[in-house]
């Protein structure tokens, strides 16, 4: 469908063309530049963390934490309320997901439920940060550090948020992003882990590249690299790299755009009894990363949506709990009182347009809809 209003652009400029262009300019190094270490160095000192590697994917990005910390069996708790790359890295090591119940404040993992949820076969916790505010991650590293669990935050949609001032994706022994289309920067696609720990970050670079080690570069040298574990091929491009670096430069202001698109919708929505607004609580700093309401129920959240589509303003379900997907319903127990706070707030959610070069006619269009399909359809 042709959007009037699509959910989301990316932020773009003539810095990023001009990134790009020197990196295929000089015919060489288009992977493992020095763009990616570059790249690398500004997530790390952006986020407060010693290190980062880059990758192809925020799923890679996962995938490789878990193998990290060698994780290869019993379970991980995640929650159902996230993109389903999360609870399928645990499958991807031979661990098994376990879903556990999240809070309505922040909508990421309840710690009371959390601590309930915790077994011997435990491995790993993996909290969501939603939509671009911090979950209960003090609370949730609180536990995680009491019981020695290995906590790896999810942060593909927070880069930039704050709990307390203390940046998202410092609070446990790993931290993973994305740079996916939709995210605060945007490569198209990308990843990245953040770390303190140097035998973490050993271990990420040789997962993401074949489980070679090397001192050298190698399409820059004609000796042969050695091979000490098994590893993929996640490396994230030099092109890659080049636009992330670019973005990187925009991320406050762009940000700082988010966060007044944000303001505005609230302003214009608080009138309306029938919405649940985002809220940001005193302690955080919320990136907007989407700006997510909350209808009444599923019946009522599916006729607004229909209206906007029809209206060319696109929604979307951000996000279907993944405990009612197919796979997961095959293959796991499900009960009808299941993770009642994610099955009712699922059923309510859906994510307006909001991106940093959306207009002020835009937004006005968007509430004036909002508006209208409540005129037409009260009482």
């Amino acid at each position: 469908m042709n959007w009037k209003i699509p959910l989301y652009k990316i932020a773009t400029d003539n810095d990023d063309i001009k990134n790009i262009k020197k990196v295929l300019e000089r015919k060489m190094d288009w992977a493992i530049g020095p763009e990616i270490e570059k790249f690398e160095k500004k997530i790390a000192k952006y986020v407060g963390s010693k290190f980062c590697v880059s990758f192809n994917s925020g799923t890679s990005a996962g995938h490789a934490a878990l193998i990290a910390g060698n994780i290869n069996s019993g379970h991980v708790i995640v929650p159902s309320f996230t993109f389903i790359s999360t609870s399928n890295w645990p499958l991807m090591v031979n661990s098994k997901p376990k879903f556990c119940d999240i809070e309505e404040e922040c909508l990421g993992l309840d710690p009371e439920k959390l601590s309930h949820s915790i077994k011997k076969s435990t491995k790993a916790i993996i909290p969501v940060h939603y939509a671009g505010l911090g979950c209960h991650i003090e609370e949730i590293s609180q536990i995680t550090k009491k019981k020695k669990i290995l906590l790896i935050e999810d942060c593909a949609e927070a880069l930039g948020a704050t709990v307390n001032g203390t940046s998202i994706g410092t609070f446990g022994e790993m931290s993973v992003f994305s740079f996916a289309p939709n995210k605060i920067i945007s490569t198209g696609e990308g990843g990245a882990v953040c770390t303190n720990s140097e035998k973490f970050y050993k271990k990420l670079k040789l997962i993401r590249s074949h489980g070679r080690i090397s001192n050298e570069k190698y399409f820059k040298t004609n000796s042969q690299p050695n091979y000490i574990t098994v590893g993929y091929n996640w490396r994230m491009s030099s092109m890659t790299a080049a636009l992330g670096l670019s973005q990187f430069d925009k991320i406050e202001k762009n940000i700082k755009l988010r966060r007044t698109h944000a303001e505005y919708f609230s302003k214009r929505l608080t009138g309306l009894s029938e919405i649940k607004l985002p809220i940001e609580p005193n302690d955080r700093k919320h990136v907007y990363q989407l700006y997510t309401i909350r209808l009444e129920n599923s019946k009522i959240r599916n006729s607004l949506q229909k209206f906007l589509s029809k209206c060319g303003i696109m929604t979307k379900i951000f996000f279907d709990p993944v405990h009612k997907y197919n796979f997961y319903k095959i293959n796991n127990s499900y009960r009808k009182n299941f993770l009642s706070t994610t099955n009712i707030v699922s059923s309510q959610a859906l994510s307006l347009p909001l991106f940093p070069t959306l207009k002020n006619e835009e937004k006005s269009f968007i509430c004036d809809k909002i508006f209208q399909f409540f005129e037409e359809n009260s009482g």
